[in-house]
Parts: structure tokens; C-alpha cells; sequence
């Protein structure tokens, strides 16, 4: 079966995205502009994230409004040596969990944070300082976060994300092959794997059964082997262009698409890091153009 429009939402990144190839959330523009716009490119859900300040009856009602969706939802747990330190991101995690229940969404991607003075930022796609002991650790963290997550009633899936200690295939291979698929689905982002080097489409197919959503996005293969094998680091990386709108880049998406298989049913969030255009929401449009004429618009519920 083919994939349905009703299983596209958008991460609009490009908002957020920074000179200096990071992400700023308070550069964005007020929910009603956002969501505005990404309707008008033919999107009908967004990624679910309650705005500080705001309650999720009034970011349901916000959606409702502009005709969008609630997505899946992504949580970000950062790294602290001491486990002590960690529990505050735990308390987070089912703090989200619960909202995205509420909004009826229960997929949330589940990645290790990305903090700017990282090793792996510094030194990106390579398995970075690698350590079975602390990766053992990490995966113990993320598995306690999906049984936080599950209790809630959503739905975890591992997202290996460049800068962090997930972010390679055998990283995610540890984590996935040594957590419970009862409370660990997979949920890998295309870009980032293949900026390590890999076919991205191979660990969905190896994985396919496990998978409950993706990250698509288009990238530039030479500017991820240049990061590679000159060491350059996560921003300058970025600064140089490695992401693009679907379409205009190297990603086979319609392979990576179909590496999860005929009877794939889960999400697929489309998300630039940051965008080619000098007008962040121009680069929506791009998103919206490739989505509409490759899947066509349509009204659906999920």
C-alpha cells in the first residue's frame, strides 16, 4: 500500500536555524504565522510541541484553527554524567508523553540532546570517542525513558541523532538490539545517518518491522564526506550546506520510503535543519511543493 498524504507532518527548522548553524527556538514566528503558512504549502500536521506558557487545550485549539494536525512528537535528553542530573530530563519526558497523548498523537521520537560543546559536535558522524561502557549507560537512560514514555500511553522510537552518543548505525543497533521492542520502537532521521556515511534505506530495511516513523530531508553527500574525512565539525558542517529541501540534494527519498516496507503505516516528518533560502519560510514552500506533487493534498483525519 502506498504511502497516504495523512502520514506527512513537518518540523519547520528552518524557523530556528541560526547564522552559526545551530537552532534558536526564539527566532520563530508566533504559532498563528507558522501554522498559517504551513498550511498554505499544503501541509496538514506539524510536529506536536506545547509552546512554553501554554496550555495543550490551547495549542489543540491553536492547531484546530489553522486546519493542522498533531504530529508525532520529539524528546531531546541530554547527557549528565551523574544519574541524579538526569532526572530532571526523565520528569520532562513524561511531561511530554502526556501531552502528546492528550493531543492524540502517542508517537514521540526519543534522541539523545545535542549540547553545543559536545565531543561529537566538535567531531561529527564518525563514532566520535566511542565507549562501550558509557554506551551502555546511555542506552539504560533511553530505555528508562521509554518505560516513563509507555506508562503514559505513547509510543517511543529511537531517533540517532549526529552530535550525540547515538548517532551511529551500530550505536542504534546496541540500543534497538538490547532494548525491549515492547517499549523501544525505531524512528530514524534519513539525513543524519546518511551523514555518517551509511545508506539510510539499509537500517530501515534491517529494522523495518520496528520502524513507527521517519525523518526525511534532503542532504549533500560531498559536504557529509568532507565533514568526515576532514574532521569538520557539526555548525561549519551545516554553515556549508549539507541539508536541502527534498528534491534538490543526493537523497534517494523514494527508496528510503520504501525501505520500511509496503505495509509501513507510521509517520513521516519532513524537517530541513536549515534551509537554502535566505527567507526561511520560502524554504517551506519548497517542502510544500515537493510534498503536494509527489502525494498530492488531501483532507484527512488520522
Amino acid at each position: 500500500m502506498p504511502i497516504s498524504p495523512s502520514q506527512f507532518a513537518i518540523n519547520p527548522l528552518q524557523w530556528v536555524a541560526t547564522d552559526d548553524g545551530w537552532i534558536n527556538p526564539g527566532l520563530a514566528p508566533a504559532l498563528p504565522d507558522r501554522l498559517a503558512r504551513i498550511a498554505a504549502a499544503g501541509f496538514t500536521a506539524i510536529q506536536s510541541e506545547v509552546p512554553s506558557g501554554s496550555s495543550v487545550a490551547e495549542y489543540a485549539h491553536a492547531l484546530e484553527s489553522a486546519g493542522i494536525r498533531p504530529g508525532p512528537g520529539y524528546i531531546g535528553m541530554p547527557w549528565e554524567e551523574q544519574s541524579a542530573d538526569r532526572a530532571q530530563y526523565l520528569e520532562r519526558a513524561k511531561v511530554l508523553a502526556a501531552n502528546n497523548v492528550e493531543l492524540g498523537n502517542e508517537l514521540l521520537f526519543l534522541a539523545m540532546g545535542m549540547q553545543r560543546d559536545a565531543p561529537r559536535v566538535a567531531h561529527p558522524a564518525v563514532g566520535h570517542d566511542h565507549n562501550p561502557t558509557r554506551l551502555e549507560q546511555v542506552r539504560d537512560y533511553l530505555a528508562e525513558a521509554a518505560e516513563i514514555i509507555t506508562a503514559e500511553g505513547a509510543v517511543a522510537a529511537l531517533h540517532p541523532h549526529i552530535g550525540t552518543w547515538v548517532e551511529t548505525a551500530d550505536d542504534a543497533r546496541f540500543v534497538l538490539d538490547t532494548v525491549d521492542e515492547k517499549i523501544l520502537k525505531f524512528g530514524p532521521d534519513a539525513g543524519h545517518f546518511a551523514w555518517t556515511g551509511i545508506d539510510p534505506a539499509l537500517i530501515i530495511a534491517e529494522y523495518r518491522t520496528r520502524v513507527a516513523g521517519i525523518h526525511i530531508k534532503d542532504y549533500r553527500l560531498d559536504v557529509a564526506l568532507r565533514s568526515r574525512t576532514e574532521d569538520i565539525d557539526y555548525r561549519s558542517t551545516v554553515r556549508a550546506g549539507i541539508w536541502t529541501e527534498p528534491g534538490a540534494g543526493d537523497a534517494d527519498i523514494p527508496g528510503i520510503l520504501a525501505a520500511a516496507g509496503d505495509d509501513f503505516t507510521g509517520w513521516v516528518v519532513v524537517e530541513v535543519d536549515r534551509g537554502t533560502t535566505e527567507a526561511p519560510e520560502d524554504s517551506v514552500d519548497l517542502c510544500g511543493r515537493w510534498f503536494t506533487s509527489h502525494f498530492g493534498l488531501e483532507n484527512a483525519s488520522r
